[in-house]
């Protein structure tokens, strides 16, 4: 209900968490509850109420006592975080303030833990209505080189030998220095703790972004006993998967460490001593995703020669260390790669034609091939139209960059077969107004609650994309 003009009687105040506030006019046998907040009233349930959580200020107000209570602050931010209590997400009329003054207002009454949950709720990304809405600047003359999101809209990102933090709410950042020269690979294990590694440092470092240093490095024994530099970082709910390669580059492997019991070593996988002229040993995997529909792990990796760009794309069972499924690329080597679970199946950009194209999980058995998702292009001889673009999958979409632009893969539900097997059609659209269009080419793609996060080359700052309708 709208809050009411007139005020309540109020009586003797009773404390809670310092905060002072009246005594309730309501009965034990109604579920309505009326606040009086700096002077308006508000009607609510107690069941509205209990949302909020056993240690918020507004867990004393279901007691039986005879008067309003009274809560001295802003009216009218009060009224959005009833909104928000209601109905989970931000009302439009929270353009209208500050996010700060909001985010103070949630922390005196107890629930910014929902507001954070609120303002970046995963329900709210529309991939077909997503526009830049702000830019993250980042200190110094270093681009990012790597970005990694947590679940509600904070971001960490690397660039240089700096490491900046943003918050959920983009307002607040934070900057420390690391002991690399440049980060190659980061991975945020919660929010404020991330797994960073190099290509030129020997170890996975394990960073505290509050106490802004290293709490654990993590090493890989190579038979040459060289240094062992980081080539990619992975994990699911369970493990951290880290891709090493030795310093001398005549070994790699996967180490697969237990998140929850202090960075165990669990098994070492996908180990290769390489031999003389053995150039599928000698490539080490540069991307690790969890399938956790498979339970296993897509480790790729790539390699650029005389003859051409040639990869591999192996998927693992981490208990066995054996190789379920591999997928040799030769012709048209991927330029990036990614998996969905969602779409039940692996993604690439051609190096060659920069044509998207998928394998499905269900038949991988039975037909490796890949499937372009639009028409092919004609291959130009000696120009690599996927060269530096980027892939990666989001709930149902698929999101490429094409030099400055980005598009978007969705699946249309055709009905009917081919050769025996569902035939699956998807369809592309161009992110972004016409005044978010081209700029300098995309170095990464990060996704949190309701963001996409987009850098690009030569580019000191960070894109956030949104949904038109629910930014601020």
């Amino acid at each position: 209900m709208p809050p009411f003009s007139q005020s309540g009687p109020l009586s003797i105040a009773f404390s809670h968490n310092n905060h002072k506030f009246d005594k309730p006019n309501h009965h034990s046998s109604t579920n309505v509850v009326t606040i009086d907040v700096g002077g308006q009233l508000f009607q609510t349930t107690k069941q509205t109420l209990t949302l909020a959580g056993s240690n918020t200020l507004f867990s004393n107000l279901f007691s039986s006592y005879d008067q309003i209570p009274f809560i001295d602050r802003d009216p009218d931010l009060f009224s959005i975080l009833l909104s928000v209590l209601r109905t989970g997400n931000f009302p439009s009329k929270a353009k209208s303030f500050d996010i700060q003054d909001i985010i103070s207002e949630a922390e005196f009454y107890g629930i910014d833990h929902l507001l954070v949950q609120s303002h970046s709720n995963p329900s709210q990304f529309d991939a077909f209505n997503l526009e830049k809405s702000t830019i993250l600047p980042l200190s110094g003359r270093d681009s990012p080189s790597v970005i990694a999101t947590t679940p509600y809209g904070s971001a960490h990102v690397a660039h240089g030998s700096k490491i900046t933090s943003f918050d959920w709410s983009l307002r607040r950042k934070s900057t420390i220095l690391t002991p690399f020269t440049a980060i190659d690979s980061l991975l945020s294990l919660s929010s404020n703790v991330v797994a960073a590694g190099a290509t030129d440092f020997s170890g996975l470092q394990v960073i505290n972004l509050d106490m802004g240093s290293v709490v654990q490095s993590l090493n890989w024994e190579n038979m040459t006993r060289s240094s062992s530099t980081v080539q990619a970082i992975g994990s699911s709910p369970e493990f951290l998967f880290t891709s090493f390669e030795s310093g001398r580059r005549n070994s790699n492997s996967i180490m697969v460490y237990d998140i929850n019991d202090g960075f165990r070593v669990v098994s070492e996988i996908a180990r290769n001593e390489i031999f003389g002229a053995d150039l599928d040993s000698a490539i080490p995997s540069t991307k690790l995703s969890w399938v956790s529909s498979l339970n296993l792990l897509m480790a790729s990796g790539s390699h650029s020669g005389a003859s051409g760009v040639s990869g591999n794309i192996k998927f693992l069972d981490i208990r066995s260390g054996n190789i379920v499924w591999e997928i040799k690329e030769k012709s048209d080597c991927f330029s990036d790669i990614t998996v969905s679970d969602t779409l039940s199946a692996v993604f690439k950009i051609g190096v060659n034609s920069g044509d998207v194209s998928y394998i499905d999980f269900r038949h991988i058995d039975s037909d490796n091939s890949w499937n372009c998702l639009g028409d092919t292009k004609k291959t130009i001889k000696g120009k690599k139209e996927g060269f530096g673009c980027k892939i990666e999958s989001h709930g149902n979409q698929v999101f490429c960059s094409k030099e400055g632009e980005l598009e978007v893969w969705s699946e249309v539900f055709m009905g009917g077969s081919k050769n025996g097997k569902d035939e699956r059609v998807f369809r592309k659209n161009v992110l972004g107004r016409t005044k978010d269009l081209g700029g300098n080419r995309v170095t990464n793609l990060g996704f949190s609650g309701n963001k996409m996060f987009v850098t690009r080359k030569d580019q000191q700052s960070v894109e956030v994309w949104e949904s038109s309708r629910k930014g601020f």
